[in-house]
């Protein structure tokens, strides 16, 4: 049954090496050479007859194969990481759990988590990714971040960091299209649209409210893939395949990165959606959610330090 199955070392090279955008970064995370990350790569691209990544000068970007398939090793190997660790001995006094969304994880909550391990070296840290509705009844989580409305049935929460959005692309697909120096020239631009942020009939989404917000009227907004997840449609904008509607908590590094620019940064939509800390009720003041809160808290304030110039609401 599982005969087909890759090499799990492959795997963990793959998204480590996904998550980082580095075989460097990845190899030093997994304390191997970096060679040992390309070749696992390489033997998980000729297993699956297609290639994950595609190497650049000095980076690496995954294909449309590569994110899909991200996203799933992710979440497996969190769930193999979870049911391992309930199966050890307990620990429960020193383990702290975080469930993470995908999508935050990967782009901005992975990258900070260090400082959280440095912090508190009392606690043995878990980060659990997985999108659906943070399940805490089984407590073998102690606190979650949701990006949502606010309103978790049975679950206290918090509202930790609000969210604003504008279209970016890469510098390579910004040239290639003139500059892109006004709104009415994305109307000649392939759009990115994220599965989420749009409403019930599968158009009218946030695309259209920012181009409203604009001023400018372009017409439907259909062309476009559509994309599950936030990073995914970031990955393809990354890539040169069209301009995304980024959220800002996601697109922050890669647009300090150069890997994207804001094409009208002064143009910000508000996210009907946030990021929230859920927990229990009655355990707001537990010394594990303590944690969490103020760890985010000094991260947030960094990174709202390190934002763009305020935006223009609706």
């Amino acid at each position: 049954m599982f005969d087909r199955l890759p090499p799990l070392q492959t795997l963990r090279a793959f998204e480590a090496a996904g998550r980082l955008s580095s075989m460097t970064l990845a190899a030093e995370e997994l304390h191997v050479t970096h060679g040992a990350v390309s070749r696992h790569i390489k033997t998980l691209e000729d297993h699956l007859g297609v290639p994950l990544f595609r190497r650049l000068t000095r980076r690496i970007v995954l294909t449309d194969e590569g994110a899909r398939l991200l996203v799933v090793v992710t979440r497996v190997l969190a769930e193999l990481t979870r049911e391992a660790e309930g199966l050890r001995a307990p620990k429960s006094a020193e383990r702290l759990t975080i469930s993470v969304g995908i999508s935050f994880a990967s782009k901005w909550l992975g990258p900070r988590l260090h400082r959280l391990i440095a912090r508190h070296p009392e606690f043995d840290i878990h980060l659990d990714i997985t999108d659906p509705d943070a399940d805490l009844s089984n407590e073998q989580i102690d606190a979650a971040v949701r990006y949502g409305h606010g309103r978790y049935p049975h679950l206290a929460a918090e509202r930790i960091l609000e969210e604003t959005l504008t279209p970016v692309c890469s510098p390579a697909y910004r040239a290639e299209k003139g500059g892109l120096l006004s709104v009415e020239s994305l109307a000649e631009c392939r759009l990115l649209h994220e599965d989420r942020l749009l409403h019930d009939d599968r158009w009218l989404g946030n695309w259209d409210k920012w181009f409203a917000m604009a001023g400018v009227e372009v017409g439907p907004r259909r062309r476009g893939p559509i994309y599950s997840h936030g990073s995914m449609a970031i990955e393809a904008a990354i890539r040169g395949e069209g301009v995304a509607l980024g959220r800002s908590a996601l697109v922050a590094e890669d647009i300090a990165a150069g890997r994207l620019v804001a094409l009208f940064p002064h143009v910000r939509l508000e996210s009907e959606r946030g990021y929230d800390l859920v927990y229990r009720p009655g355990k707001r003041d537990h010394p594990k959610v303590c944690a969490v809160r103020d760890w985010l808290a000094d991260e947030i304030r960094q990174f709202l330090a390190n934002a763009d110039p305020p935006h223009v609401q609706v």
